[in-house]
C-alpha cells in the first residue's frame, strides 16, 4: 500500500478544496509546531475501529456515523460536546433493538472543521470574497479580512479537539454511557416529543432487562460493556497540511497513522485517482471513507477501491453513498453490482444528507426530513435488491433543539426555519428529528430481519 508513499507526496499531486495561504513561512511554522503536539488518538483505536467495521461488512454491526455539518469556535461547549454524544447514545439503543447487532458509534467531532465549497467567492450586495472554508481555514464574518486563510487557526482547531475527545473519552468511560443510566439521556427538549414518549417506552424495557441480568450477576461491576461504550471520532481529511502535521509512525507496527482522528474520507469533490486526496489516504492505516456521488463511474469506483483498498482488507474502506432521494435507485445499484462482482470487500453507508439539500421559500437553505427518509429506505431497498449488505447511515445531526431540515413529527416548515437556524454551513437534523429517523430504521431493520427468518417478502419502511 505504502509503496513510493510519504506523507508529503500528496504535494507532488493536483490538489482542489486547499486554500491558498497568503503567507507561505507562518503556514510552514504552523505546520511544524502541529507536527510535534501529541497524537489526538492512537493507532491502537483506530485497529479496533476496522475490526468493528469489518463486522459491518458481513452484517454483524450496524454503523451510525453523525455529528455537525462544520464544528465551529464560537459554539464549543461542553453541553453540546454532550448533548451530541447524549443523542446518539439514543440512537444507538434504538438501533441495537432494531438491527439485534452491535452499532458502532462515529461522531463527526473532534475535527469536522474545514468544508469543501462549490465556488471559491460568495457574493453579497454586490460584494465578492473569499468563501467561508471552515473555522480552521478563515471566519464566517463577512469581511475582507476575516476570509483571509490564517494556519495559526489549525492550531485552535487541534486544541479544541483535543479538549473534546477528553470529555468524549470521560462520557464514554466513565460511567455517563452505563446503560443503567438509559432514562437520564432523555432529558430537555427531545423528552416532550413524541419520540421521547417512544424512547422513554424502550428505556422502561431496557431497565426491566437489566435488573433480570443483574440478579443473575450480570452488573455494571461485573460487566465493563454495562458502563463503558467505545465512541470514535471522524471528519472529512480535506485540509492535506493539517492532517500530514497529525500524521505519525505507529511504533508497535512501523505503518503510518493519520492521528487527527480514527477514520477519515475522503469528500466527493476531492476524489480524484490522481488527485492529492487520494494520495495521502492510500497510505495511511486508519479505516477510511469515499463519498460516492451521483456522478460516479462503477469504473472509477472500482479504480479507486484498487488504490485505496489494495488488500481488500475488510473494515479499511467505507463507501458513504450520496444519491439524492431522487437519484438513490437508480445510481447506486451499478455501484453496488461492480463492487460485488469484482468481490470487493467494504462497508455501505448511506448519506441522505448532502443529495437532498434545497433552498427554502424564505432563503435558508435546508432538507426535508421526507426526502432523507425516502433515500434511506431507497438505500436499503438497493442493497436488499442485490443481495448486498446495507453497513450503516451518516447523517449531519446536532444534539440541540435548532429548525434547520424541515418535517419530522415536530413538523418544522419554511416558515418556522428562522427560529433557531444556527448551523456555519449545512442544515443538520436536530435531536428529535435524529431520534425520530433512528426508530424508522430500527423498524426496518427488525421487519427485514423477521422477513428473511421467516422466507417472506419484507413489508415497506414505516413513515
Amino acid at each position: 500500500m505504502t509503496q513510493n508513499w510519504s506523507p508529503e507526496s500528496w504535494r507532488s499531486r493536483p490538489v482542489f478544496q486547499v486554500p491558498e495561504y497568503p503567507d507561505q513561512e507562518k503556514l510552514a511554522q504552523v505546520e511544524q509546531v502541529l507536527g510535534k503536539f501529541p497524537p489526538l488518538v492512537f493507532a491502537g483505536e483506530a485497529r479496533r475501529l476496522k475490526e468493528s467495521l469489518a463486522l459491518a461488512v458481513e452484517g454483524k454491526a450496524f454503523v451510525l456515523q453523525g455529528g455537525d455539518c462544520a464544528e465551529s469556535f464560537s459554539d464549543f461547549s461542553a453541553n453540546n460536546i454532550r448533548d451530541m454524544f447524549r443523542v446518539m447514545l439514543q440512537m444507538a439503543v434504538v438501533l441495537i433493538f432494531g438491527s439485534a447487532v452491535p452499532v458502532v458509534k462515529i461522531g463527526r467531532i473532534a475535527g469536522q472543521f474545514p468544508k469543501p465549497r462549490s465556488s471559491p467567492t460568495e457574493t453579497i450586495d454586490g460584494v465578492s470574497l473569499p468563501s467561508y472554508r471552515g473555522d480552521i481555514i478563515n471566519d464566517i464574518e463577512f469581511s475582507p479580512a476575516s476570509r483571509i486563510p490564517d494556519p495559526q487557526r489549525m492550531v485552535q482547531a487541534y486544541s479544541q479537539s483535543a479538549a473534546t475527545l477528553n470529555l468524549l473519552r470521560a462520557f464514554a468511560q466513565g460511567g455517563y454511557a452505563d446503560l443503567h443510566q438509559v432514562h437520564l439521556w432523555n432529558q430537555g427538549f427531545v423528552a416532550r416529543s413524541p419520540q421521547g414518549e417512544r424512547y422513554q417506552a424502550l428505556a422502561d424495557r431496557l431497565t426491566e432487562t437489566l435488573d433480570f441480568m443483574a440478579a443473575c450477576g450480570f452488573t455494571s461491576q461485573t460487566s465493563p460493556q454495562i458502563r463503558e461504550t467505545e465512541f470514535f471520532t471522524s471528519h472529512e481529511a480535506l485540509l492535506l497540511q493539517y492532517e500530514q502535521a497529525l500524521t505519525r509512525v505507529d511504533s508497535t507496527t512501523g505503518d503510518w497513522y493519520d492521528c487527527s482522528a480514527h477514520m477519515v474520507w475522503i469528500g466527493d469533490r476531492t476524489r480524484q485517482a490522481d488527485g492529492a486526496h487520494v494520495e495521502f489516504m492510500r497510505g495511511i492505516k486508519n479505516p477510511v471513507g469515499l463519498k460516492a456521488g451521483p456522478s460516479l463511474d462503477p469504473s472509477d469506483l472500482l479504480r479507486l477501491i484498487d488504490i485505496l483498498n489494495p488488500d481488500n482488507e475488510p473494515g479499511r474502506l467505507s463507501i458513504i453513498s450520496r444519491m439524492g432521494a431522487d437519484k438513490v435507485e437508480t445510481a447506486l445499484p451499478k455501484l453496488v453490482q461492480a463492487v460485488a462482482r469484482e468481490g470487493r470487500k467494504v462497508v455501505w453507508l448511506c448519506d441522505p444528507m448532502h443529495g437532498n439539500t434545497t433552498t427554502a421559500s424564505s432563503g435558508f437553505k435546508t432538507r426535508s426530513f421526507d426526502r432523507i427518509l425516502r433515500e434511506v429506505r431507497g438505500f436499503f431497498d438497493v442493497h436488499e435488491a442485490e443481495g448486498s449488505q446495507a453497513g450503516g447511515v451518516h447523517f449531519e445531526m446536532t444534539g440541540q433543539d435548532v429548525t434547520e431540515c424541515t418535517g419530522g413529527a415536530q413538523a418544522i416548515t419554511d416558515s418556522t426555519l428562522a427560529d433557531r437556524y444556527q448551523t456555519q454551513c449545512d442544515p443538520r437534523l436536530n435531536a428529535s428529528q435524529a431520534l425520530e429517523l433512528a426508530f424508522l430504521i430500527a423498524e426496518e431493520l427488525k421487519a427485514r430481519r423477521q422477513a428473511i427468518a421467516q422466507g417472506v417478502a419484507r413489508p415497506a419502511l414505516a413513515s
